[in-house]
């Protein structure tokens, strides 16, 4: 099993570690059985994140034909008070740092990432993966119209808007789309990819080396609906 994380312009750092180091270590603990790289849709580059000056390096090219796994993290920036308008339309002008998160997002939408998104959603052989803001990527670009996911708990009315049925839970499983919420759900995301993927004896290994209990109950679209409580 083979799994890509991409990186773009104002990425949040931890929406890419979490998972990577999760999912690095699960490949250890299988001998094997999963290898993981950053990538990015234009190819090997070095990035910078929306988090200070922090640069990870892509060593690939996202590729859903070579991927069984794609992980699509959020993006890190200023939040602003409630309401407020970012004074730079996404997708114009040079990327700065300290932009809003909106923006960052847009800005991702004009590159060849909804693109080979919706390929790597088009392939029931591929899982699509998201942490935090992740899901609004594929979801602004029209993708997710229809599907179980969830994000940051201040995106889920922005999520909701574009026809997705938003979750509020810790991690969201829709099939081949699973979905992560705050930052630190990456690490929960990992595991429990681990555990669907390679089986619970990986990732309890993984989950003791990191000394890390995962938490709630993994939202899915099965069993009775539950009454009001």
């Amino acid at each position: 099993m083979h799994a890509q994380i991409i990186l773009f312009d104002g990425f949040d750092p931890l929406d890419v570690v979490a998972p990577y180091e999760v999912l690095y270590a699960g490949g250890t603990a299988s001998g094997g059985a999963l290898t993981v790289e950053l990538v990015t849709a234009e190819g090997p580059r070095d990035v910078v994140s929306g988090t200070g000056a922090l640069t990870l390096r892509a060593t690939g090219t996202l590729d859903p034909r070579a991927a069984d796994l794609v992980v699509v993290p959020g993006a890190s920036g200023r939040v602003g008070e409630p309401g407020e308008v970012p004074d730079v339309d996404a997708g114009e002008g040079e990327w700065r740092q300290d932009e809003f998160v909106p923006v960052l997002l847009g800005r991702a939408l004009t590159t060849r990432l909804p693109t080979l998104l919706k390929e790597a959603l088009d392939d029931p052989a591929v899982t699509v993966a998201t942490v935090c803001g992740g899901s609004l990527v594929p979801a602004m670009a029209g993708l997710l119209e229809g599907r179980h996911a969830t994000t940051h708990h201040l995106g889920l009315d922005m999520l909701d808007a574009t026809g997705v049925h938003a979750v509020r839970a810790r991690v969201v499983d829709d099939g081949d789309l699973v979905s992560g919420a705050g930052v630190t759900s990456g690490l929960d995301l990992g595991l429990y990819l681990l555990e669907r993927e390679l089986g619970p004896r990986i990732a309890h290994a993984v989950e003791t080396l990191f000394a890390h209990e995962r938490r709630g109950t993994v939202w899915r679209a099965a069993g009775p609906a539950p009454a009001t409580l």
